[in-house]
């Protein structure tokens, strides 16, 4: 389907344009971002989307269990368990978040970022913490 042009008239230089020569038409955009008008400002979020985003969080959980069995083993070596504890906690939740629904949420990737980040040198030992540091990051857009 098309769109009549509209018609265009001339206006003295530095007038106003009035509201219907104001007007923007966007069909789709991806992968960009823009502001159209005064006083605009952009934020862009650059994350996984679609296939991507789906074998990211196949990642994530593989990498999940990984640093669970690794914490497991570790976890009676470690002086600080508390840090500890909650990461697991927060691996477990996310875990059972992703094998029951396929997907992850934000928030709860925020919470893990967090756990990861109060259990650092614990999670600095172990490839396994890296590993899920990573896919947290990429999912987050980070």
């Amino acid at each position: 389907m098309t769109h009549p042009e509209p018609e265009r008239t001339a206006r003295p230089v530095g007038s106003e344009p009035s509201p219907s020569e104001r007007a923007v038409h966007i069909g789709s955009v991806s992968g960009s971002s823009f502001a159209i008008g005064d006083h605009n400002q952009v934020g862009t979020v650059n994350g996984a989307s679609g296939a991507d985003r789906e074998a990211a969080v196949t990642e994530l959980l593989s990498a999940v269990r990984e640093l669970r069995a690794d914490l497991s083993r570790l976890t009676a070596r470690v002086a600080d368990r508390g840090p500890v504890a909650v990461l697991d906690a927060e691996l477990v939740s996310v875990q059972d978040e992703i094998e029951s629904t396929d997907v992850v949420t934000p928030g709860r990737l925020a919470r893990l970022r967090d756990a990861l980040l109060s259990a650092g040198p614990v999670v600095e030992l172990l490839a396994s913490g890296s590993a899920v540091a990573t896919s947290v990051a990429a999912l987050l857009g980070a």
